[in-house]
């Protein structure tokens, strides 16, 4: 393993205003996720009023999921069009009205409709988060912005049962209500984007002290980059295929975690709670430290190529205890090494999500995000019908499920390594 040297002078970090940036995106994902998790919660009632059955969930359900996946595509691409603070602005307007299609649902396809709108907008929540954060941080430090960014996932699902809360309990609104009154998230949402975002040049508050900080490793060609090239280049296909491997975990924790304890452990849904918030929590933190831990090693000289490699496969490290996990006795044992495996995959999205900034021209980032968003999405689909007929096959085991996840991490780090095997910035060939 080599340490890189710089000859370039050495340029201090000055000013904050970026960070207000990263809280701006922070809440941002905290809404995307309050919108995307409040139809699960409230699930069980819809389904007793409206009459649902099993598998007119599901397909609600994948109707989002397949909005989610190919709006990436789209997003992807209108963030590079029209920039994050237009694309983003289309996009939060877009996931708002979706959000509040649910309040006027009244049958399966209604709410299928209502998913397929807010899917499609909230594909353009991670283009814009990774695009802003390669406008607004240096290479060195943009992994860790991007952790705190990426933390606010759970903190979204962890709020959105108090958030039910206070519309239906306190407010004593109906669940058709509490869709509809909530959408005033979204639109304040807007308002802020619109109000405090912009780049850092066009910004007006940004000193030249933290300008130069930001700019100072930015080397990068100026080409647009379309789809025809972008799909042709090798380093798409890297980030595509480990969004592809490893994305399907976190849609599996998220989706199947609460339904695991309940049959494995034979506690209801207010037992579950705790551990739940327990295991994001840490997942919080994983998100942060592996984010801190790429950028502390670029700033102490190490190339981008071995800060981040390194730090995903120690991330993958972390995930190898869920292969201990199916069949422990002890509940809080298993909390703990399944909280474990969410940080290590959090530390290792963090560090993901950062590596199409290190290789692609800002106006490119967007897309080669919505591609590998897509891929993931795809992946989540085969992961959610794939965990069905195992857990059909073995009796409810989740033995070779785990195993699997244990597995990919590794795989997506060779992918990476094998398809760019330094992350230097590609080169554009004309035609």
């Amino acid at each position: 393993m080599t340490v890189t040297t710089s000859s370039e002078p050495a340029i201090r970090k000055a000013g904050r205003y970026r960070w207000l940036i990263v809280a701006l995106l922070f809440a941002a994902t905290m809404v995307n996720y309050i919108d995307r998790t409040m139809l699960g919660l409230l699930s069980p009632m819809l389904g007793d009023e409206l009459g649902w059955s099993e598998n007119d969930y599901g397909n609600i359900v994948t109707a989002f999921q397949a909005a989610y996946a190919g709006g990436f595509l789209l997003m992807g691409w209108m963030i590079d069009r029209f920039g994050p603070k237009i694309g983003y602005s289309i996009a939060i307007a877009i996931w708002t009205v979706g959000h509040v299609m649910h309040g006027f649902a009244t049958s399966v396809l209604s709410f299928m409709i209502a998913r397929i709108v807010l899917g499609v907008g909230e594909a353009g929540h991670f283009p814009a988060v990774v695009r802003a954060s390669s406008e607004w941080f240096p290479q060195k430090e943009r992994a860790y912005a991007i952790g705190w960014m990426n933390s606010a996932t759970t903190i979204g699902v962890i709020v959105t049962g108090p958030t039910l809360w206070f519309f239906m309990t306190w407010l004593d609104l109906t669940w058709r209500e509490t869709f509809i009154y909530s959408g005033a998230f979204g639109a304040a949402l807007l308002l802020l984007w619109l109000w405090l975002y912009s780049n850092p040049h066009a910004n007006g508050k940004v000193s030249d002290e933290e300008l130069a900080w930001i700019e100072h490793d930015r080397t990068e060609q100026v080409e647009k980059l379309g789809w025809s090239t972008i799909v042709r280049t090798r380093e798409s296909w890297a980030f595509a295929a480990a969004k592809f491997l490893t994305d399907p975990v976190w849609f599996l924790m998220l989706f199947w975690l609460p339904k695991y304890f309940a049959s494995t452990y034979d506690v209801d849904l207010s037992v579950v709670l705790l551990p739940m918030v327990i295991m994001y929590l840490l997942s919080d933190v994983g998100s942060i430290a592996g984010g801190w831990t790429s950028s502390r090693l670029m700033q102490a000289g190490f190339s981008p190529n071995v800060a981040r490699k390194l730090t995903m496969f120690c991330a993958g490290c972390c995930v190898l205890p869920l292969l201990f996990v199916n069949g422990l006795d002890n509940m809080w044992l298993a909390v703990g090494l399944i909280g474990l495996a969410l940080a290590g995959h959090q530390a290792f999205s963090s560090n993901l999500l950062s590596i199409p900034p290190d290789m692609f021209p800002r106006r490119a980032v967007g897309s080669v995000i919505g591609l590998g968003g897509f891929a993931g999405g795809i992946g989540g689909m085969i992961m959610a019908k794939s965990t069905g007929l195992v857990l059909d096959a073995t009796g409810g085991n989740y033995t070779i499920i785990f195993a699997c996840c244990t597995v990919v991490y590794f795989l997506a780090v060779g992918a990476i390594h094998l398809l760019s095997s330094r992350l230097k910035p590609v080169e554009i060939v004309p035609g």
